[in-house]
């Protein structure tokens, strides 16, 4: 009686209250997921019920088994997941801010610029910079967060003497054109090689002079190398190199700027190939921290044997090649490694400025090499072609005996590094869990139902009528074969009880 005098308002009003529940749930499980990665459905579900209903961590369990193995894995995990120093990084003034001109958008995150105030720290300052006015203005000049601050400042330690530091802020941050920067920078080596020739007479003098001549070392280093990077800017390529080669030929332990990336980018831009192999024999040793760039230019040399000739039809139907075989081995250890860099060289994604800073194995690395050798790629006949033919590689992409597994908090790295507008290449591809699945179904389906029992309620209510007598119509048969084998006068008991 109670469900025959109900009318269908009232169903209107069930559905359209479920609908909108089940939406709010959609949403905010949506948000939840998108910023921390996992369900709060399933997190709460781990994490607060499943220990109520008597289930076992396996955590727990293994706990005393697994400690040296879990410290093993946080050291590695803090190790893969360092932010280093981009090699390749693009000049602020001359640059990155002529794209903010044109754009209105901030290339650099707070994150990315700070990393970058705490290097100029540690490479351009030391604890005698106090003794020295116009050291000891650019000292507090590194610490500025306002960028006219910094350039006042640097200024103003013109003013009292030539300081090489005070010329590097300039030529990074106030230059507008890299012809700028790079006379600035020019103006930074007369000083900076002075004041490094005097420091190496009396690096021996004690503590406090050795540290001078470090950062006299560092300042040095800094301008000759961005006065490289200026040259291969303006297009002098030949001059870059000889700049690069005899950089490090000076300064052979400074490995902290990787300057070999720079010199692989300028020779791979005058194909001398020959060169970039010798390089890479060097470079390439498993003792040493990978990066994209040597793995990809190993694998770009390789392919560049092949290429031209390759066909996946072809070799499918005869098989591969010692050469060929060598090329797909070099690409899948180049794609191992940093899985998110095809899809830039195959432009299937849209390329930004690469940051100041760089994750290996992430998204902003990737980034910064595909933004400089992506021309390198699509001038050697066919490697795209044998690159692309790599979309079909099983998931996941490890092979296991190359690298550590693929490190979990690339992620958060890189949302720290890259600016909002880009959308963060995520390896492995994470799924949608199933409560946010179920949700929306569920919205979708309630939403739907409200819609039609509003519109159409004499209709909506035939089917509803329907579907319970078809839903029942199992129990009421069983109920009908119940009432035919027990006898009436126990059935009549049951029935009163």
């Amino acid at each position: 009686m109670f469900l025959n005098t109900l009318t269908p308002k009232f169903y209107v009003a069930l559905t359209g209250t479920s609908s909108l529940i089940s939406g709010l749930i959609l949403i905010f499980e949506w948000w939840y997921f998108r910023k921390y990665g996992t369900s709060f459905i399933e997190q709460v579900s781990v994490s607060h019920l499943r220990p109520l209903l008597g289930g076992v961590d396996n955590n727990s369990s293994n706990n005393s088994n697994s400690s040296n193995g879990d410290s093993d894995s946080n050291r590695q995990s803090v190790s893969e997941c360092k932010v280093w120093r981009n090699p390749l990084n693009l000049f602020r003034g001359a640059e990155y801010n002529r794209y903010t001109w044109v754009t209105g958008r901030e290339p650099l995150t707070y994150y990315d610029m700070n990393l970058s105030a705490q290097d100029h720290q540690t490479f351009f300052t030391c604890d005698s910079d106090h003794l020295r006015p116009a050291d000891a203005i650019m000292q507090k000049a590194w610490r500025e967060r306002n960028p006219q601050a910094r350039i006042s400042a640097a200024h103003e330690a013109l003013e009292i003497n030539e300081c090489a530091t005070a010329y590097i802020l300039l030529a990074e941050e106030e230059a507008t054109t890299i012809a700028e920067a790079e006379k600035l920078f020019k103006q930074a080596l007369k000083a900076g090689d002075g004041c490094y020739r005097r420091s190496q007479q009396l690096q021996h003098h004690g503590s406090q002079y050795e540290a001078q001549h470090r950062r006299d070392t560092n300042v040095l280093v800094y301008i000759k190398r961005r006065l490289a990077m200026c040259a291969r800017r303006l297009g002098r390529t030949r001059e870059a190199v000889k700049m690069m080669r005899d950089l490090m030929k000076e300064f052979p332990l400074l490995s902290m700027f990787n300057i070999h990336e720079n010199l692989l980018e300028a020779l791979l831009e005058l194909q001398a190939y020959a060169d970039v192999q010798a390089v890479l024999a060097k470079y390439d040793d498993i003792s040493l921290p990978k990066s994209a760039t040597i793995c990809y230019t190993a694998a770009l040399l390789k392919a560049r044997a092949v290429s031209d000739k390759f066909s996946p039809e072809a070799a499918s139907r005869r098989g591969l090649s010692t050469a060929e075989m060598n090329a797909v081995e070099a690409i899948h250890r180049a794609v191992e490694f940093n899985p998110h860099v095809p899809k830039y060289l195959l432009e299937m994604k849209s390329l930004i400025l690469p940051p100041e800073h760089i994750l290996k194995r992430g998204d902003s690395e990737a980034i910064a090499y595909a933004f400089f050798h992506l021309a390198h790629w699509k001038r050697v006949e066919g490697a795209l072609n044998l690159l692309h033919s790599f979309r079909m590689i099983p998931y996941p992409l490890e092979k296991g005996h190359l690298f550590y597994p693929y490190p979990v908090c690339t992620e958060t790295a890189d949302r720290e590094l890259l600016p909002s507008f880009h959308e963060v290449s995520v390896y492995p591809k994470k799924e949608l869990p199933f409560f946010i699945l179920f949700t929306a179904g569920l919205c979708s389906f309630t939403a739907m139902l409200a819609l039609l029992t509003h519109q159409f309620p004499e209709l909506m209510g035939v089917f509803a009528k329907a579907f319970l007598s078809t839903l029942f119509a199992p129990l009421n048969f069983v109920m009908e074969k119940v009432e035919s084998i027990l006898p009436s006068s126990l059935w009549h008991q049951l029935t009163r009880i």
